[in-house]
């Protein structure tokens, strides 16, 4: 492979072509640090046509590319295998916003950009880039519509797939489509973005986007409620829906055990209330009018549900610095529950309505067959989605625990599968959840999906090993 990596470096230079395992290993480790790959190399082109060229070089050798951005996943969709036959083409030097658009409120990033930097590039044009997670710092655009990335803000926006009208890939054979078209309608044939969107890196390189912006809030407060159980939170969903509208924009379900762990390993973090609960739902309102109106709302929807015994307690923030305090302690729980031990996750999603019986259903089940293990619930409420964490008991070994992870899984995806549910709701299936979710798609689904990595990827170099 000499003469393969030799013309690598002629394509983009020889300092961004990296075969030393020193300088490889942050990219062959993935974010959760439990699993390490190899590559031939680590290549990181700047520009698309830079990205088409290695493609075709890969191509010509047979060699497995495996895109990554920031490498912030959790089901090893952006880490090579250990076969050591791929290389992993790094694209964060891909990171410039070309153009913004305030007219047709439209941005176009190219795939290495951070999101964070995309926010605040929407923000410095007065607009909004409405996509939010806990890596915002350090995830990339391409990563994010590559795994259709959901985050706290899907209830009012959608996921990453909503807020992208057009892309500019690379395909396997290295070839540029320039799909950047800021359209909101276009009715001329399949829909090849959403082809893209979602695909991890199997059918193709994501090198650049248009996404969606939005008009400031003029008023975005937060309120921190406490509830019974997770009905009580559906009910509150319910009243707060009606009451607010378009206006609710986040909606987060806690157990007190999160905010335990939180206050354990993070103790300046403290609740504001002055007992504990079951649960809590951290909700946010965005208003495009005032503060006042806001206010308003809020207050009359905590009003009314103290009065109907929704909710038992409530506190809304009255400062910027005090609804940070309360994000913080919903974007804490994976950090406490890491610094707490090993323990064994699942994104998954269900009907919302059907988000109590699951939980109490599943909870039930662990219970029965894995006695004591904590239970670490929390998620998108309102848009379905649970990061359903289980940890083991405090007196259990953690390794003996990690040892029944596969029979875990089995417990909590047939549950999910039972519900009408989703075992990945917005991390992926890269290869973690690859043959996992061969026991709950039909034939019909997995066939359909093969036929398109077929004909668009025929030789198989595209992120191998991933989502098939």
């Amino acid at each position: 492979m000499n003469d393969f990596l030799q013309r690598c470096r002629d394509t983009i230079g020889t300092a961004h072509v990296l075969t030393n395992h020193a300088d490889m290993s942050g990219y062959l480790t993935d974010w959760r640090r439990r699993f390490s790959g190899k590559a031939l190399a680590v290549v990181k082109p700047a520009t698309t046509d830079e990205v088409a060229a290695l493609v075709r070089l890969c191509n010509a050798f047979q060699v497995p590319v495996v895109p990554q951005g920031g490498n912030t996943g959790l089901v090893l969709g952006s880490v090579p295998d250990e076969s050591g036959t791929a290389i992993v083409m790094s694209l964060t030097r891909l990171n410039r916003i070309r153009t913004v658009d305030t007219v047709n409120n439209t941005l176009i990033a190219e795939s290495g950009c951070i999101l964070e930097h995309v926010q605040n590039a929407a923000a410095d044009a007065g607009r909004l880039f409405p996509l939010s997670l806990a890596a915002e710092g350090s995830c990339t655009i391409g990563g994010n519509l590559s795994t259709n990335a959901g985050g706290t803000a899907v209830l009012r926006y959608g996921n990453a797939r909503e807020l992208c009208l057009g892309l500019e890939v690379v395909t396997a054979q290295g070839e540029i489509w320039s799909g950047l078209r800021g359209l909101r309608k276009d009715n001329t044939g399949y829909d090849l973005r959403d082809l893209f969107i979602g695909a991890e890196g199997t059918l193709g390189i994501i090198t650049a986007a248009v996404l969606k912006l939005f008009p400031q809030p003029r008023a975005q407060l937060t309120a921190l409620a406490a509830v019974r159980t997770p009905d009580d939170a559906l009910r509150l969903l319910s009243a707060a829906q009606a009451q607010c509208g378009a206006a609710l924009t986040g909606f987060e379900l806690m157990s007190d055990y999160c905010l335990y762990l939180v206050a354990k390993h993070f103790p300046q973090m403290r609740l504001p209330f002055s007992q504990n609960h079951p649960q809590y739902v951290l909700l946010e309102l965005s208003d495009s009018e005032s503060d006042d109106h806001a206010n308003g709302m809020l207050e009359a929807l905590i009003a009314d549900a103290l009065e109907q015994d929704i909710i038992q307690d409530a506190v809304v923030a009255s400062s910027i610095a005090q609804s940070k305090a309360l994000w913080n302690l919903r974007e804490h729980i994976s950090l406490a529950q890491a610094e707490e031990g090993k323990n064994i996750k699942h994104d998954i999603s269900v009907p919302i309505s059907r988000i109590g019986d699951f939980i109490r259903t599943t909870d039930a089940l662990l219970q029965h067959s894995f006695p004591d293990c904590r239970m670490v619930t929390f998620g998108h409420l309102g848009d379905g989605n649970l990061h359903y964490n289980v940890s083991p008991s405090e007196n259990s070994s953690p390794d003996a625990f990690i040892a029944s992870q596969e029979a875990i899984n089995r417990v909590v995806h047939d549950s999910v599968h039972q519900f009408g549910g989703s075992i990945s709701a917005e991390h992926g299936l890269g290869a973690l959840k690859r043959d996992e979710v061969r026991q709950y798609k039909s034939e019909v689904e997995l066939k359909l999906m093969r036929t398109l990595k077929q004909a668009l990827d025929p030789l198989g170099l595209m992120n191998p090993g991933k989502v098939l």
